[in-house]
């Protein structure tokens, strides 16, 4: 049974030595992440490359399982490709956009965003559930775990009051951060969506981030951490609905947060380095130099003769030559793929491909 509003949670109970000393730790990484990004002369390459990232590793944790390759082929060549997988990893990072544009837009996060991010997600408008029967099972055993609202109405007035809290100015002294570990408590709790749900609810996480102005864009995902720590994520989940263990929860997200910001910082300052060297090398290597180059090769790890042809607006043929001598000299490796000829960044594909591993999970 879900508290009527999030306004009946005791939030100095979270005013622990444990929590406020995760707290610290997770607010100085974002600090930090957020600095770090500010500098990446584009801010589009981060943007994308790191979202293609979060989408994998997002729809991986609702079992829909696909490559790097797979994705990066997909996002260039949608059409041509029959891997439906792929497809829907590139609708989160497409619902995730969505969700971005309109917090830069309007700096709310409100129930009709969420409405567009899961229906771009699902590629449907059911909209919140109607319907009962929606209870949450065990993977492996099948039985039912949690049986969340199944009224319509209810499930409208739970959203209605999330929404608020959301959006309306933070009670003096709760912390952002723990604010979010309640958000994504009870939106999963409420389910609202009859699929979609997981999906939509990590989007939230890093659009109400962005909203606070922890990050200036949305660089920060839980995603990966909360794949490799699954078994945990859904323990907490069912301990604070059936024991009231928000402490555990919130010292939970509090550590996904900083271990994450510590490791997407490190990736962070990878694909800088990459970006500099990239441009300090071809700028002494090939005359045909410039920023809307390096853009091109750096805001997706694979690229095509069109893309640059239209990115740099020169003739197909002199794309095509460009391509081909930073082929010549190691900047690009070339893959033909059917009838279409692929040019990728073997430095951020790495990158992206070796994400770096989480150290300690929680237990």
């Amino acid at each position: 049974m879900l508290t009527p509003t999030l306004q009946d949670l005791d939030f100095s109970r979270f005013e622990t030595i444990p929590i406020l000393k995760r707290l610290n730790a997770a607010t100085r990484q974002l600090a930090e992440l957020k600095g770090v990004a500010a500098t990446i002369p584009n801010q589009g390459i981060l943007i994308n490359t790191l979202a293609i990232q979060e989408a994998k590793d997002s729809s991986e944790i609702e079992n829909i399982i696909t490559t790097h390759d797979e994705i990066f082929q997909e996002d260039l060549s949608p059409k041509s490709s029959l891997k439906p997988a792929a497809k829907e990893v590139l609708r989160y990072r497409e619902a995730l956009w969505e969700g971005f544009h309109e917090i830069q837009r309007t700096g709310l996060l409100t129930n009709q965003t969420i409405l567009r991010i899961q229906a771009t997600l699902e590629r449907n408008n059911a909209g919140f559930r109607r319907v009962p029967g929606t209870a949450l099972q065990n993977e492996q055993t099948g039985e039912t775990v949690y049986t969340p609202p199944q009224d319509a109405r209810e499930i409208e007035e739970l959203m209605q009051d999330l929404e608020l809290f959301i959006n309306e100015p933070p009670q003096a002294g709760i912390d952002p951060l723990i604010r979010m570990a309640v958000i994504h408590h009870r939106f999963e709790s409420i389910h609202p969506f009859y699929d979609g749900n997981g999906r939509t609810g990590r989007i939230i996480n890093v659009l109400y981030l962005v909203k606070e102005d922890l990050l200036i864009i949305p660089s920060l995902y839980l995603s990966r951490y909360i794949l490799q720590t699954k078994q945990d994520y859904y323990r907490l989940l069912q301990t604070v609905r059936t024991e009231d263990a928000w402490e555990d929860w919130i010292e939970y997200i509090l550590t996904a947060i900083e271990h994450t910001a510590r490791q997407t910082l490190i990736t962070v300052r990878e694909i800088k380095a990459a970006f500099l060297d990239y441009k300090r090398r071809i700028r002494s290597q090939h005359r045909f130099y410039s920023h809307d180059l390096i853009n091109n090769l750096f805001t997706h790890p694979y690229t095509k003769i069109e893309f640059l042809r239209k990115d740099l607006k020169v003739t197909r043929t002199t794309a095509t030559r460009y391509l081909e001598a930073l082929c010549e000299t190691g900047f690009l490796l070339k893959r033909k793929i059917g009838r279409t000829n692929y040019y990728i960044n073997p430095d951020l594909t790495r990158i992206l491909s070796n994400p770096p591993h989480f150290n300690t999970p929680t237990s």
